[in-house]
């Protein structure tokens, strides 16, 4: 499979086709098949990389460029991380997106298929830290001649921002290589020259636009405050971002000594006794009358000797521990909620390295009532991790009295970075912030606009958005991403002066200001007093993910372009991602555009091991695509997936796969039998259809057509796969071995005229039904008796089957039920299914043998019945065989 493919990680885009608008609809017209060509023994064997070369040397999958937004489906594609290898998630709900994608070309729409590759932020820098053994430093500067170690050593060299960039653009291009074999490989019916990444020239241009819109138009801000922050990964970290999970803990009862000779010491719980230093208040419930006389008054912090206001605020719990507690700047967001509410002063305590910082008790908003005491108690926390200070202050508690009790266990959650190994900290930094929690209730009507699929996944989204509790942070202490295109004024003191940015000029997008000089300035006044410095952060992957309609469409670079493709039809994705990608999206755009960037929203579940867990590399259980695809062809693997209900989680399951590779090789094997009885009469009308039995099957088929359509217009791919193939094995179980004998007999009887003309039908139309789901065993097929590909084909319409009276489908199920009876005869005498029946009697309604008789001579010749005996009573079939025959006998 790897030679398959020459040509990866193509990002231009065709802009040099001659557009002209045009606004009726184009329906693909069916053309008329040839005399079949059918190979001795068809095989499903090299048919992937056959068709991936023939599809791409024929544009099969080209977006028309002339196409108008009307005759457009456009599709959102989610860009996969570059950071690796993809998996059986991948797989999964990429096949869902492109069997619609497939089933809305052949309904005649121009589809717009683009394919992306998220490959900046947090997974990238990792993996370009580890595969090459260098890590970034933003202080040093560009080395032109710099070259990694061929090997990774035990110490990491340390690069430039631009060295480490360049390091990263050259491993993402590998791994999207590899990602696009194997998308090529399942058979996306993608349009490979439509291509873009989320860090190259496009998508950075459209990114720093949209940014300094939003700031026009007041939508986003900076400003110094409390900030998520992962201690490992250096960055902050957004709402989105983060996750519970379940640490065990301990209450800590710590006991505040009264500020006044009369007063009374006051008992908190905590989790968190490290943070004591940082105490600015203690807090209770207003409507609390342990607390209520202490509102006002002071307490003196244990060890530090700190006096601290007792406060009343609503959102503290009287049940929860001793229904008072310290609000430490800052232990949790309710610490964040009171220091802003009541105007609280700020006493940092952890660093961004998650280690307890150095700080003077002389200090103004530090002052100690006995500064040597303190400075003596901290200097025993000073430098140590949130942990290790943790055990340290419990210990100088217990010695000083002031830990009443012992601590009591606990399990409760913890917020952690998504991809964090340690809990998050609170520290207070300088970000940009979109405004998004005054879109709240547009959000929601948003959401109640878009149409889901399935529709109880806009529950997920409402529950996110009611939720939100602060605006949206899209700053990144990072290096690979989209920089701000902005820088600051440094004062002839050295302060920089954050409120008066200097902004890029928008013809000179994409900038970096950490190489790139804003105008009226040159780069020696770099970080000097009356120079400038240039914003030192990133865009959060989301704020560059979120553009993805904007991105993909080429609304900066190709308006035009941008004009026929948003706003986009589907957005396809995961559950998981609602919250981020789905969420900022809707966001962006409700901002840019106040609408939906898409009409539906096709949701995927995930995909489990096959013991039903969920996949993750800590567990081991990933399952890769490649091998899978080897052993089960891309139409196996295609077809468990697309076997998955939307929005349902779905193990790997190979006996599924099996199947599905079943289904394909008996196309094979019932097209060649099929064709081969056609000969040159392939090209068939309903009108040459006159046998009752031949008009029940294509009546029955039209039913399939008619619910598939049904389902996949509603996105329910399953739906349309599940009734297709039923009767696809129903046709081949019994239509076929019913009519085989009838369309080998001379034609100048109408009944074989008859079962050929319902054959060519049939065997087109479920060819059709089923090239979203299995493309290459149905374009092999169709390519031995038609030119084009059966993905530009039309999609079947009821037309092609029934253009007059066509009885009743009964008459095929009565067939089918006495054939089946037949066999189940001969299976239980252990004789051949063609071993001759003498007499084969069918009791019955009258009904019931009226229908029989319509189709009496094909159950006969397929049931190898000499006598057949209809008649009235309780429904019985008796099969009398004929004794088998003497080998040795002859006249």
């Amino acid at each position: 499979m790897k030679a398959q493919h020459s040509e990866y990680g193509n990002r231009t885009m065709d802009t040099t086709v001659d557009v002209s608008a045009t606004t009726e609809v184009h329906l693909p017209e069916l053309e008329a098949p040839r005399p079949p060509e059918v190979p001795d023994k068809p095989s499903l064997e090299g048919l992937e990389a056959k068709w991936s070369a023939l599809w791409e040397e024929a544009g099969t999958y080209r977006f028309d460029r002339s196409a108008p937004r009307a005759r457009v489906y456009a599709i959102d594609t989610p860009p996969p991380t570059v950071s690796g290898s993809l998996h059986m998630g991948h797989v999964f709900s990429y096949t869902h997106t492109d069997a619609v994608a497939r089933f809305r070309r052949m309904r005649g729409y121009d589809v717009f298929y683009p394919m992306g590759w998220d490959d900046n932020g947090l997974p990238t820098e990792r993996r370009v830290q580890n595969y090459y053994g260098v890590r970034c430093d933003p202080s040093l500067r560009y080395d032109p001649s710099f070259s990694p170690p061929e090997k990774p050593g035990r110490d990491t060299v340390s690069v430039s921002r631009p060295n480490f960039v360049e390091l990263c653009d050259t491993l993402v291009v590998e791994d999207e290589q590899a990602f696009e074999h194997l998308w090529r490989t399942l058979g996306l019916s993608v349009d490979w020259t439509q291509n873009y990444a989320t860090i190259d020239t496009t998508s950075r241009r459209t990114s720093q636009h949209a940014f300094l819109r939003m700031l026009g138009a007041d939508q986003v801000y900076s400003t110094e405050a409390p900030t998520q922050w992962d201690v490992d990964f250096q960055t902050a970290v957004s709402q989105a971002e983060m996750e519970d999970r379940e640490l065990a803990g301990a209450y800590h009862r710590l006991r505040f000594a009264p500020a006044a000779a009369d007063g009374a010491a006051v008992d908190i719980e905590t989790t968190r006794p490290e943070l004591l230093a940082a105490c600015v208040a203690l807090v209770a419930h207003p409507e609390d009358d342990r607390y209520r006389p202490l509102f006002g008054q002071s307490v003196v912090t244990p060890l530090f000797k700190v006096l601290v206001p007792v406060l009343a605020h609503p959102l503290a719990d009287p049940e929860k521990g001793s229904g008072i507690a310290m609000i430490c700047t800052f232990g949790d967001s309710t610490d964040v909620t009171w220091w802003r509410e009541l105007s609280l002063p700020t006493r940092t305590i952890v660093g961004r390295n998650g280690r307890l910082r150095p700080v003077s008790w002389d200090d103004d908003g530090w002052r100690s009532l006995d500064p040597g005491a303190a400075t003596h108690a901290y200097g025993e926390l000073e430098g140590r991790t949130v942990v290790q200070a943790r055990t340290r202050i419990v210990e100088m508690l217990t010695e000083a009295g002031a830990l009443i009790g012992e601590p009591k266990p606990i399990r409760h959650p913890v917020k952690f970075y998504e991809r964090g190994e340690r809990p998050l900290e609170i520290v207070s930094s300088r970000q940009w912030y979109v405004r998004t929690l005054a879109l709240r209730e547009r959000l929601l009507e948003r959401g109640r606009e878009l149409r889901w699929h399935p529709p109880h996944m806009r529950h997920r989204y409402e529950a996110w958005v009611e939720g939100l509790n602060g605006d949206w942070n899209i700053s990144r202490q990072r290096f690979f991403g989209v920089p701000f295109p902005v820088w600051y004024p440094v004062g002839d003191d050295g302060s920089i002066e954050h409120d008066h940015p200097l902004l890029a000029d928008e013809d000179r997008l994409p900038v970096d200001p950490s190489s790139d000089v804003p105008g009226g300035y040159r780069e020696d006044q770099r970080g000097e007093p009356g120079g400038f410095v240039g914003d030192p952060d990133v865009m959060d992957t989301w704020a560059t993910s979120s553009l993805t309609p904007q991105i993909a469409g080429r609304r900066e670079d190709d308006p035009d372009l941008f004009s026929r493709v948003f706003p986009m039809d589907l957005r396809p994705q995961a559950h998981e991602i609602i919250r981020t990608w789905l969420f900022s999206t809707i966001v962006r755009h409700e901002l840019e555009y106040g609408r939906l960037p898409w009409s539906d929203a096709a949701i995927s579940g995930w995909v489990l091991d096959p013991d039903r867990k969920k996949m993750s590399k800590s567990r081991g259980n990933v399952v890769t695509p490649m091998p899978l695809l080897e052993t089960h062809g891309a139409d196996g693997v295609r077809y468990w997936a697309a076997s998955g209900r939307p929005g349902v989680d779905t193990a790997v399951d190979e006996g599924q796969m099996k199947v599905g590779r079943r289904l394909a090789i008996k196309m094979l094997n019932a097209s060649r039998f099929a064709l081969t009885r056609l000969g040159n009469q392939t090209a068939a009308t309903s009108e040459a259809v006159t046998a009752p039995l031949d008009l029940a099957m294509l009546r029955r088929l039209g039913e399939v057509v008619v619910e598939a359509t049904a389902a996949l217009d509603s996105y329910d791919y399953a739906r349309a796969l599940e009734r297709t193939e039923a009767f696809f094995w129903s046709f081949c179980d019994d239509y076929l071995e019913l009519a085989k004998t009838r369309a080998y007999e001379d034609s100048s009887d109408g009944g074989p005229a008859s079962a050929r003309a319902a054959l060519a039908i049939a065997l087109s139309v479920q060819l059709r039904l089923l090239a979203p789901f299995v493309p290459f065993v149905t374009e092999e097929v169709w390519s031995w008796w038609h030119q084009g590909s059966i993905h530009r084909a039309p999609w079947p319409d009821t037309a092609e089957l029934v253009t007059h009276d066509s009885g009743t489908v009964a008459v095929l199920d009565m067939a089918a039920y006495v054939l089946g009876e037949v066999r189940k005869a001969k299976t239980q005498a252990g004789v051949s299914m063609r071993a001759t029946v003498a007499k084969l009697t069918v009791v019955d309604a009258p009904e019931r043998l009226a229908l029989l008789g319509q189709g009496q001579a094909d159950v006969c010749d397929a049931g190898g019945v000499a006598e057949i005996v209809l008649r009235q009573g309780p429904p019985e079939v008796i099969v009398e065989l004929a004794p088998p025959q003497d080998k040795g006998s002859g006249d």
